[in-house]
């Protein structure tokens, strides 16, 4: 893992920023303070301070890889005070002996960098503490965006699961409709249970085609309505009546695949089965600045007894919408003179 003072440029910046003041602020107070040369106090400044910056800069590394996982912060505080006595020692050591090689002739200097030891000891202390300090945070904060990134990913697996779990529901619930028609067909019309299969088919395929794209065009989807209406209009005949008004801009939009097909099985499940008579099934669209609005209407006949179920389409439904665009309320529902709406909301995608 890189250092995040190299990996991160304004991190880069304000380090080199900040040592260079403080070498300016350094060099400042052994000038005026101490009487020490301009030439000397500057590579006094140099010296002390780049030599603490490089050794603060691979801190992150023992403190990153060595420390930051003792199990006890007995073990932590003990470690850190070993480190910080190893390396101010170790700072001071090269240091001095590093600016005795260049001035070691020069006895004024020589005297006042002994007799400055022990403050230089005590910024030591200050600076280990602030590198400590900030890399600290920075380990705080990546491991915040890393759980965070978790989270998401982990909810994103979740969201993904339950929309399979939705939808390998509503394929069986008409699938098993479908093959419940076939077997009565291949008794009474055996031509037209023929039909119904190779068309049965067809819209598997596409079902199947579809599965791992959660989005599809409305044409695409009104499409399969039309292979659907296809089987259920060989087991219905002229019971079953469709009309639509779909304008071709609405074609184009994308919505979530699947989605309209257990809502117009809701109305033949509840219109069409229950009466002798036509019952007529209607699919409008139409837009405006945000949104896709599609609206499915049936007739019904309110004096026959609802046909029972567990009404897994329209919760699915409900349920993807939520899930997909994060809005509840996407599906309506409501029944007024014996006429079922369902109007389903498609955010237009920006």
């Amino acid at each position: 893992m890189l250092n995040p003072l190299s990996k991160n440029k304004n991190y880069t910046l304000t380090f080199i920023s900040v040592w260079g003041l403080i070498i300016v602020i350094h060099t400042l107070i052994v000038n005026f303070f101490y009487g020490v040369n301009i030439l000397q106090s500057i590579v006094d400044a140099l010296v002390f301070n780049l030599l603490f910056a490089l050794i603060g800069y691979n801190l992150w590394y023992v403190i990153r890889f060595g420390i930051r996982d003792k199990s006890t912060l007995y073990d932590t505080v003990v470690n850190h005070v070993l480190i910080a006595v190893s390396v101010i020692a170790i700072w001071l050591a090269a240091s001095y002996y590093g600016l005795k090689v260049v001035y070691g002739t020069d006895e004024p200097y020589m005297v006042f960098l002994k007799k400055t030891l022990p403050w230089r000891a005590i910024t030591g202390i200050f600076y280990y503490l602030f590198f400590v300090l900030f890399y600290y945070l920075i380990m705080y904060y990546e491991d915040l965006q890393e759980k965070t990134e978790n989270e998401a990913r982990l909810q994103n697996l979740v969201v993904d699961a339950e929309l399979e779990t939705l939808k390998s529901q509503i394929n069986p619930h008409f699938l098993f409709n479908s093959l419940n028609s076939i077997s009565s067909l291949t008794i009474t019309k055996p031509d037209k249970a023929q039909e119904m299969v190779i068309k049965l088919s067809d819209f598997l395929r596409y079902s199947l085609s579809h599965d791992k794209n959660e989005k599809t065009p409305l044409k695409e989807e009104f499409n399969n309505i039309r292979r659907y209406l296809d089987i259920e209009k060989i087991r219905f005949g002229k019971r079953l009546k469709f009309v639509y008004s779909i304008p071709e801009s609405c074609f184009e939009k994308k919505i979530p695949n699947m989605i309209l097909q257990p809502l117009i099985e809701n109305a033949i499940k509840h219109g069409v089965y229950n009466s002798s008579e036509e019952v007529k099934i209607e699919l409008d669209c139409y837009e405006d600045d945000n949104d896709v609005t599609i609206v499915i209407k049936n007739g019904f006949n309110g004096e026959a007894v609802k046909k029972k179920g567990e009404g897994i389409g329209l919760k699915n439904i409900d349920k993807r919408l939520q899930l997909i665009y994060q809005r509840q309320g996407l599906l309506k529902t409501g029944s007024q003179n014996n006429i079922f709406t369902a109007k389903l909301t498609i955010p237009k995608e920006v």
